[in-house]
């Protein structure tokens, strides 16, 4: 089964760690694909992102940071899609439209796999680029 959706990395953190803070769609969205046994796609950059959130003391994890890779990689639910040579042209593509290098390669691998970003960055949201779930 091919995922639909694409987390970005604040969903994802908040999915494991912070769950309260998902929107009423964002929850109805992830319990429906847990329950259905359906892949959810992240991106190699939201890994990234994570890794230098937690290095830098900006977030906080409970199991510490290797731990909690250990449980994305054993998670059957999460596929990581990688940056590819497709993901980096539709980031050329967007173009100024977002000015974070992580929006943007985040949004360019949803349009590329055409998936909705579940997200709640009002800049993602507004530029349009991508369909989402806020």
């Amino acid at each position: 089964m091919t995922p639909r959706f694409l987390l970005d990395t604040h969903i994802l953190l908040r999915w494991f760690v912070e769950v309260r803070k998902l929107s009423h769609e964002q929850r109805s969205v992830l319990e429906a694909c847990v329950r259905q046994a359906e892949p959810l796609a992240i991106s190699a950059r939201s890994l990234l992102e994570i890794a230098i959130l937690v290095n830098e003391g900006d977030f906080k994890l409970r199991t510490g940071l290797d731990a909690f890779f250990k449980d994305l990689e054993s998670n059957p639910l999460i596929q990581v899609l990688p940056i590819t040579y497709r993901v980096a042209s539709e980031v050329a593509a967007i173009g100024s439209g977002l000015r974070d290098p992580a929006d943007r390669t985040i949004v360019a691998t949803a349009r590329v796999h055409c998936l909705r970003l579940i997200t709640s960055d009002q800049r993602i949201i507004e530029s349009k680029l991508v369909p989402v779930v806020e």
